[in-house]
C-alpha cells in the first residue's frame, strides 16, 4: 500500500473541525442593532410547525365572487408555488370547495422576531402575476400577460404516429389573440416562456404562427405530459388569469406540538450521544475509532448544512421532527460503516500481516458492505422524496397534510448517507492511512491486533 503522507491527517481534521464549528455557530458580525450573517448555522434553520409553531389563514375569494373548482384548484396551486418558492417544505393546504375557502399553515421563519406573518400571509393572497416572455429567460421581451388568457384546460391531440398525447389548451381573448400571433411570428422556430411571479412554469418552443387565439402546450421529451403533470400546469396558468382576488377571512398562530425546550433538551440528548459514541469507538477500536468519529463529525456537519442554507446553492430548508429523525438514523448509518471497517482490519491483524497491509486489506473488504447497506438506504430515501416532495404530482394520492413531513424524513436521510460516503468511506480512509504513518501509532495493539512484546 502506498503511504499518504502525515500531514494529510492534520489538514483532514482542521478542516473537519472548521467545517463542525461554522456549521453550528454560523459567523455573523454585529454593527449595533445590525447582524449581518456570513455564514449560517443551527440558529438559522426554519424550524417545522411540530417545533416551533406557525401560522394558520384562511383565504376566500373577495365579495360576490362564486368560485368554481377549477378556480379554487388554480389558487390552491399558486399558494403551493409560492411556499415552495420560499423553501417551506413543512406546510399543510386544504381547499373547501363547498364554502369557497383555503386553509394554509406554514411555520415561523427562523428570525420569527423580526417576521410579520401578516405581510407573508398578503404575499400569498396577491394576485398571481403571469407573464408570456420571448426566449427561456426572465428579462425576456414581455408578450403577453394572465390577462389575455381566458382559459387553459386539459385535453389530447393524435401526433403523426397515430398515439394520443395529453397536451394543455390555451385559448386566448380578442386582444391577446392579436398578441399571440405576433408573438409567435416573432419567435417561430424559438422559446416563449410562461413565468408565474418569478418562476418558469412552462418554456414551450413555437412550431408555427398562430393566429385563431388557440394552441397547445406539448411537454416531456416524448411530446405529452402525464395527466397530473397537465393539470398542474393548467391550474397554474389559470390562476395567472382569476377574475377574483383572495381576501384574507383570519389568520391566527399555531402552538408547536414539541416546543422551545423540548428542542433544547434533544439537543442536549444529541450532545451526550455523541460523547457516548466517542467513548465507545475510542475503547473498542482505539485509532479507527478515534478517526472514525472525526469523520462522524464532519458527517454531522454536511447534514447541519444542507439545512440551514450554510451553502448559497442549498437553500435553507424546513426542519420537522421526522427530519431530526432522518439526520439520526443516517449518523447510526455512519457509525456502522466506521464499525464495519475497524472490524475488517482488526480481522486482517490477527493474520499477522503488515500494518500497512492490514490497513489496505480491510478498508478495501469493508466497501462493498458499506455501499450494498448506504445504496439501499438512497433508494428508500429518493422513493420518499419523490412521493411526498411538496407540490408533487403524487400529493393528490397520498395526501398534503402529511407532504412536508415524510419529505423532511427522507431529505435529511439522503443527505446524511450521501455524508457518509464522504466523510465515513473517503475522508476517514484517508485520516486512517495518513495517521498510522506516525511513528508513535505504529503498534498494532492501538488498531486492535496485538500488541508488541
Amino acid at each position: 500500500m502506498k503511504r499518504i503522507g502525515k500531514w494529510v491527517f492534520f489538514v483532514v481534521f482542521i478542516l473537519i473541525l472548521a467545517f463542525t464549528y461554522t456549521s453550528v455557530f454560523g459567523i455573523y458580525s454585529e454593527y449595533g442593532d445590525y447582524t449581518i450573517t456570513y455564514i449560517k448555522g443551527i440558529q438559522d434553520i426554519r424550524w417545522g410547525i411540530d417545533i416551533k409553531g406557525g401560522v394558520e389563514a384562511v383565504f376566500a375569494p373577495e365579495d360576490g365572487v362564486d368560485a368554481s373548482d377549477d378556480q379554487m384548484n388554480a389558487v390552491k396551486s399558486i399558494i403551493d408555488l409560492r411556499l415552495v418558492n420560499q423553501n417551506v417544505t413543512d406546510y399543510e393546504l386544504y381547499p373547501d370547495f363547498t364554502n369557497d375557502r383555503i386553509t394554509v399553515r406554514f411555520p415561523w421563519k427562523s428570525d420569527e422576531e423580526n417576521y410579520d406573518p401578516g405581510e407573508a400571509i398578503k404575499e400569498l393572497a396577491s394576485t398571481a402575476k403571469m407573464v408570456f416572455r420571448g426566449g427561456s429567460t426572465q428579462d425576456g421581451e414581455e408578450l403577453l400577460t394572465g390577462s389575455d388568457v381566458t382559459r387553459a384546460y386539459v385535453s389530447t391531440i393524435t401526433d403523426s404516429k397515430g398515439e394520443h398525447p395529453i397536451v394543455v389548451n390555451l385559448e386566448f381573448t380578442e386582444d391577446g389573440k392579436t398578441k399571440f400571433k405576433d408573438a409567435t411570428t416573432k419567435y417561430l422556430n424559438q422559446t416563449i416562456s410562461i413565468w408565474m411571479d418569478d418562476t418558469c412554469i412552462s418554456a414551450p418552443s413555437v412550431n408555427s404562427v398562430i393566429s385563431d387565439g388557440n394552441c397547445y402546450i406539448e411537454g416531456g421529451s416524448n411530446g405529452g405530459f402525464s395527466a397530473e403533470e397537465a393539470t398542474s400546469l393548467a391550474n397554474k396558468i389559470n390562476a395567472g388569469a382569476l377574475p377574483f382576488n383572495l381576501k384574507i377571512e383570519s389568520y391566527g398562530t399555531i402552538s408547536p406540538s414539541l416546543g422551545t425546550y423540548a428542542l433544547q433538551a434533544m439537543g442536549i440528548a444529541s450532545v451526550a450521544a455523541l460523547c457516548f459514541i466517542f467513548l465507545f469507538m475510542l475503547i473498542m477500536y482505539r485509532v479507527p475509532g478515534f478517526v472514525a468519529f472525526i469523520a462522524l463529525l464532519g458527517q454531522l456537519s454536511i447534514s447541519i448544512m444542507a439545512v440551514s442554507g450554510y451553502f448559497t446553492f442549498i437553500p435553507s430548508f424546513t426542519m420537522t421532527i421526522p427530519g431530526i429523525a432522518g439526520m439520526i438514523l443516517s449518523i447510526g448509518m455512519g457509525v456502522d460503516a466506521n464499525i464495519i471497517t475497524a472490524e475488517r482490519i482488526k480481522d486482517e491483524l490477527w493474520t499477522g500481516k503488515t500494518l500497512d497491509g492490514c490497513i489496505a486489506n480491510g478498508t478495501k473488504s469493508s466497501l462493498s458492505a458499506i455501499i450494498d447497506g448506504n445504496i439501499t438506504i438512497i433508494i428508500v430515501a429518493v422513493i420518499l422524496i419523490l412521493v411526498f416532495g411538496p407540490a408533487n404530482i403524487f400529493s393528490a394520492i397520498f395526501g398534503v397534510s402529511t407532504t412536508g413531513l415524510i419529505y423532511a424524513f427522507g431529505y435529511t436521510l439522503l443527505v446524511g448517507v450521501i455524508a457518509n460516503f464522504i466523510m465515513g468511506v473517503f475522508a476517514s480512509r484517508l485520516m486512517l492511512r495518513s495517521i498510522s504513518g506516525l511513528k508513535f501509532l505504529r503498534n498494532k495493539g492501538l488498531y486492535g491486533g496485538k500488541k508488541k512484546s
